[in-house]
């Protein structure tokens, strides 16, 4: 049996990813990793609850010693690594934290996986010579786009936020413990995701959230921001796929080519709920769609050029925004909103 060790599995990616992969690679076993900070909620992980091949251990990435013990105790065969500060607005206000996790707990965890998989530089222990290390990321490492173009893995890199200033600089560690030392490393960058176990402050959740509380709806600018909408099953397997069968050392773009604006998002949102859960007074939604001041340093557009993973790996999304969404909205009906 395998040991996969999953790091922030208790976020809105991570147990998504956790439920997919325990269901579709029956020989391993994962252990979850998570500090369950504001984003980590075991409430995500409700449909494996006593599943024989999941383990949950509560840490922190950047403490050196807990990792070291976890991969003593557990023998990892490899690493999927979704443990982040995630949110732009908070890295803005506060980016240290951002820091401390997202370069000085990815740098952890790389080091800590070189020294119990590998003898030396390009030399890995006997036995262990296809342990893996996948880190996922984001698109926002390469900056804004104008109206036209795409981003692929060959995009220059131009963080402009703490945020995703932190995400490149744990890109470029991941990259350098692949020519350094040979570790067997593959790193996923993924458009905005969507769909079921979304934290609330997210746009999404918060979107329906306020509508539901018949508060006003903010929409940061003129709500002409776009961004690649990529529905959360999807991207986690795409992450699966590039973990089992990605090349070493490489990069690989996830997108759903499912362009929108904020406006065309919370529109959407606003008529599915008119149909599933009127208002009581019989007025749209949209009525409570509120323009507010836009985020500082706001990139404009996002949007991914998947065409190496599809052709690669065969790896496609099979919802578009609109079967997705619907899903979507479905869920937090369900579970979260009412």
């Amino acid at each position: 049996m395998n040991t996969l060790l999953v790091t922030g599995g208790a976020g809105f990616i991570g147990s998504n990813f956790i439920v997919h992969f325990l269901e579709k690679y029956t020989s391993y076993r994962i252990v979850n990793l998570d500090a369950l900070t504001y984003a980590g909620d075991l409430s995500n992980l409700k449909e494996v609850e006593g599943h024989s091949r999941y383990i949950f251990e509560k840490g922190d990435i950047c403490d050196r010693s807990f990792v070291e013990n976890l991969f003593s105790k557990y023998q990892f065969s490899g690493v999927v690594h979704f443990a982040a500060e995630s949110h732009v607005d908070n890295s803005i206000e506060g980016p240290e934290a951002f820091i401390r996790t997202n370069v000085f707990g990815t740098f952890t965890l790389l080091d800590v996986a070189r020294k119990a998989w590998m003898d030396a530089p390009f030399q890995f222990k006997a036995g262990v010579e296809k342990n893996r290390f996948l880190h996922v990321s984001t698109d926002e490492v390469y900056g804004s786009l104008g109206p036209e173009g795409l981003f692929s893995e060959t995009t220059a890199y131009a963080p402009n936020s703490p945020y995703s200033a932190s995400k490149a600089s744990s890109d470029f560690m991941v990259r350098s413990y692949f020519h350094t030392y040979g570790l067997n490393v593959v790193t996923t960058n993924c458009s905005n995701n969507y769909g079921p176990k979304q934290h609330k402050e997210k746009l999404i959740p918060t979107i329906i959230r306020k509508a539901l509380a018949e508060q006003p709806i903010p929409i940061y600018g003129d709500g002409k921001n776009v961004r690649d909408w990529l529905y959360v099953l999807d991207h986690c397997k795409g992450i699966a796929l590039a973990f089992e069968k990605g090349r070493p050392g490489e990069t690989y773009n996830i997108g759903g080519r499912n362009e929108r604006n904020n406006n065309q998002i919370v529109d959407r949102i606003c008529s599915l709920l008119d149909k599933t859960k009127p208002r009581k007074n019989g007025s749209s939604y949209k009525e409570l769609i509120t323009f507010v001041k836009d985020r500082a340093g706001h990139d404009k557009r996002y949007a991914i050029d998947a065409t190496k993973i599809e052709t690669e790996l065969r790896w496609n999304a099979e919802e578009v925004f609109d079967t997705g969404i619907e899903k979507t909205v479905d869920w937090y009906l369900l579970h979260r909103l009412i």
